[in-house]
């Protein structure tokens, strides 16, 4: 590496869009580029992506970040040097299966929204000793929301694709494995701690996938990639692709990486992004928790970092719902003033159960409902339910959350992101509903910053995460302004509406 190669090109592969932004030495953006990728809904409950798209949009983002600052150590037009490494965040739970001699997918990738492993996870719940096998050594809940029931799921459906796996033929990987995978022309097959913990495959204790796991889901060890840390070197860039021969360092889920870019290096400290769906992640320590929703923060040197997690499905998803689906807004910024337009919710609830509930309720059963309506209401409490909807999933997964880490793990923090976060209705909702002041930046790309932050580590440009807090940040405190009974009731209410869902739901 160049000694003034100090910028950062880090992939941000989304839900919705796959982006390539270039950080400063210091965390500062210097310039992005994005390509949104098309949603596939193959029947209800499912969702896909196509993996070929994917992979086109990101070697253009990349090749465009690149043209204008030229990677390998020449000289940028951004205000400093070349580009020292490349880094990723991506959208977790995602897989793809692909073929290990060529890279190319073998099967739409299968989005961590998908339901398809439902009835797997049924089968495996119902077996009670299998659930609780799961549940101590992934600290994950038996749900469709990770990678293995639905990976289960579809080897049923395509016999054709087990066969392949279990010949070695094909390979397993989440969104981050099979970037790496392409990127390097087939020399690195690996991923990283934070990604591996959100398949129900890897043991979070022993750090390593775990065998009895791997058989409970029919999925053979041999198709798995190596673990690594967050802040390890995963190759370079083949030249053929990119005409630059680039080191990748930096590889975290993007929920994790957002935590690791907040400088939520402490426990206690903790997170929320708001974006397609919304995770809130609170910084545990090095020691696993013993209960709760239990996931990798980060790995370092072969030492992890715990955090407890509140997982939401459907955050920003619902206002694209209500401009795409229902044709009550034509754009999101419209969504603000709506929302302030009446002075209430007028007891209107949107219960965003699209593909079930998630935390704490983990109901996949359970189906959307507007709860409330009256001869009164409008447009404009519809909308605001929604907006409201989202602050009140965050309330119950932290509530869970709080419950989970007991009186030695006290909530000392909570910094919000995400493109959401921009709604400062939604940001004053959520505050007001916690009882606690949220920071929010204004800047909103903090998974991308987080897994450059974690490529300056492996690459020397710095030398620890103490390095990492004195890094200039930015951000407004929103404090609370209702009373708590106010709050209260508003939040009976909601909980009401989701009794309402949860009543509504088939009979197994």
């Amino acid at each position: 590496m160049s000694r003034d190669a100090r910028h950062v090109l880090a992939i941000d592969q989304s839900t919705s869009a796959t982006k390539a932004l270039v950080f400063d030495a210091q965390g500062r953006l210097i310039d992005r580029f994005s390509l949104e990728h098309r949603p596939i809904y193959p029947k209800p409950g499912r969702v896909e992506h196509d993996a070929e798209e994917i992979w086109r949009n990101t070697v253009s983002v990349i090749r465009s970040a690149l043209d204008t600052h030229r990677g390998g150590g020449g000289e940028g037009s951004g205000g400093g040097g070349g580009v020292a490494c490349l880094s990723i965040a991506n959208q977790r739970e995602t897989f793809v299966l692909f073929d290990r001699a060529t890279g190319r997918p073998l099967h739409n990738a299968v989005v961590w929204q998908c339901r398809r492993g439902d009835g797997v996870c049924g089968e495996i719940s119902r077996a009670a000793r299998s659930a609780d096998v799961v549940e101590r050594k992934t600290g994950l809940r038996v749900d469709s929301y990770f990678s293995a029931p639905k990976l289960t799921a579809l080897l049923r459906e395509e016999p054709g694709l087990r066969a392949k796996l279990r010949s070695g033929d094909a390979l397993f990987g989440t969104i981050d494995a099979y970037l790496l995978y392409r990127l390097t022309g087939g020399q690195t097959f690996a991923t990283d701690s934070t990604n591996a913990s959100r398949t129900l495959l890897f043991n979070i204790e022993t750090l390593d996938w775990d065998a009895e796991l791997c058989e409970l889901f029919d999925v053979p060890l041999r198709a798995l990639p190596e673990v690594r840390d967050s802040s390890a070197l995963f190759g370079r860039c083949a030249a053929r692709e990119f005409g630059a021969n680039l080191p990748i360092a930096g590889v975290m889920g993007d929920s994790q990486a957002a935590l690791f870019a907040h400088r939520c290096f402490q426990p206690g400290q903790a997170k929320v992004t708001i974006g397609t769906g919304s995770s809130i992640l609170l910084n545990a320590g090095s020691r696993l928790p013993a209960r709760g929703v239990r996931t990798i923060a980060w790995t370092r040197a072969g030492v992890p970092t715990y955090c407890l997690e509140g997982i939401v499905s459907y955050s920003a998803a619902t206002i694209t719902w209500l401009r795409d689906g229902l044709g009550l807004i034509r754009s999101d910024d419209e969504v603000e003033p709506a929302a302030r337009a009446v002075a209430d919710n007028g007891g209107v609830y949107l219960v965003p159960a699209f593909t079930g509930l998630s935390a704490p309720h983990w109901a996949p059963a359970a189906r959307a409902a507007i709860v409330g309506l009256s001869a009164a209401s409008t447009r404009d409490h519809v909308i605001r339910a929604a907006v409201e909807s989202i602050a009140y999933q965050l309330k119950d997964a932290l509530d869970s959350i709080r419950s989970d880490a007991g009186a030695d793990l006290a909530v000392t923090r909570i910094d919000a992101d995400g493109g959401a976060a921009r709604n400062t209705f939604l940001v004053q909702f959520i505050a007001d509903l916690l009882g606690l002041d949220v920071t929010v930046s204004d800047f909103t790309d903090f998974s991308p910053l987080g897994a450059a932050m974690a490529g300056m580590l492996a690459t020397g440009i710095h030398g620890g995460v103490e390095d990492l807090a004195r890094l200039p940040a930015e951000g407004r405190t929103v404090s609370p302004t209702l009373s708590r009974p106010a709050a209260g009731a508003l939040h009976a209410g909601w909980s009401n509406a989701v009794r309402q869902v949860l009543a509504g739901m088939p009979s197994r």
